[in-house]
């Protein structure tokens, strides 16, 4: 756990927003993020968002973003399809017929890379690219199928298993789709978005950020991909991770910072300081003893939260979730 006497738009040249739980949820404003991010904009701080999501294309996400009150432009946005597209031109000639399995977002990037989308493996494409889109149909599943056990590349953009509902329940997601094609020929997708490098990599290459900061809010996408690129990260709860998820998080998912939403990326983050067993954030003091965790003092519940991540993740093993748990009841989190 890190900490920042200056806000973090101070301190990153470029924020690499997740979308998805952070900005919004569904089509809903996320509460205090587009006041947020105008502001970190103000500060100098340059603004990047990075989606697993390979169905909608840049200009489309940009258009939402719009709609929640966060002005951004298509070369804002970089999305697991690019960083597909980009793979899969480095690895085939010019011109090499994709067989996609998805929408408009990856036909677009492979497109602007110079690839051809097919849709059938009549066509003998040289690779088979997968990317969650509404309304993928067991014919075009099969198509790419067929065209993996023929010996095409097959990659997925992402192996998220969930997304998020915007009437709140999770749906399956294209890592649970990518499993139809893998379970049907015994081969495992190559990943380009998150927690893989391909996307963070595409990320820095388009943005030219020389410290850029990760903000997400899921710790298997967003914060161990930050820990793959070798970034900091802020971890907002505004989406799926629970303050008991980020206690209990092996080391690889881990944040830099934590918050409760955007607000934390104009914000200072007081540094726990550790004094022998005691762990100290604002008026909280954290201690561990084995699976034991102990929290005393008052003020700001997330400078608590800090205390406490400090003392948790002072080993690699985290408590018992029931010992986290407790500790949290002094929260009110």
């Amino acid at each position: 756990m890190k900490g920042s006497d200056r806000p973090l738009s101070e301190v990153y040249d470029v924020a690499l927003l997740d979308l998805d739980g952070v900005v919004y949820v569904g089509r809903r404003p996320v509460p205090e993020a587009a006041e947020s991010l105008a502001k970190a904009r103000a500060a100098g701080q340059r603004l990047a968002f990075v989606t697993n999501n390979a169905s909608r294309t840049p200009s489309a996400v940009a258009a939402l973003l719009g709609d929640v009150g966060v002005p951004a432009s298509a070369d804002d946005v970089v999305t697991s399809a690019q960083a597909a597209a980009r793979l899969l031109a480095e690895r085939l000639p010019a011109g090499a017929k994709v067989l996609v399995v998805g929408g408009m977002g990856l036909r677009l990037a492979l497109r602007a890379e110079g690839l051809r989308p097919v849709s059938v493996a009549s066509e003998r494409p040289a690779a088979v690219v997968q990317g969650f889109a509404p309304g993928i149909a067991y014919d075009l599943l099969s198509e790419g199928a067929q065209a993996v056990s023929a010996g095409a590349l097959f990659v997925g953009s992402n192996r998220d298993l969930t997304i998020p509902g915007g009437n709140g329940p999770l749906h399956p997601g294209n890592g649970a789709l990518l499993k139809v094609i893998t379970s049907a020929t015994g081969v495992e997708p190559v990943i380009t978005g998150k927690p893989e490098r391909p996307l963070h990599e595409e990320s820095i290459r388009r943005t030219g950020a020389r410290r850029p900061l990760v903000v997400g809010d899921r710790l298997d996408t967003d914060i161990e991909g930050a820990h793959n690129g070798g970034a900091d990260s802020l971890l907002v709860l505004t989406g799926v991770t629970t303050p008991l998820d980020a206690l209990a998080a092996p080391p690889n998912q881990r944040p830099s910072y934590i918050a409760p939403d955007l607000t934390g990326l104009v914000s200072a983050h007081p540094e726990p300081e550790r004094d022998g067993g005691a762990h100290r954030c604002g008026g909280w003091t954290a201690r561990r003893d084995g699976d034991r965790l102990e929290l005393d003092g008052s003020g700001d519940p997330y400078d608590g939260l800090r205390a406490l991540a400090s003392a948790a993740w002072e080993d690699e093993a985290p408590p018992s979730r029931e010992a986290l748990t407790g500790a949290l009841e002094r929260l009110g989190l």
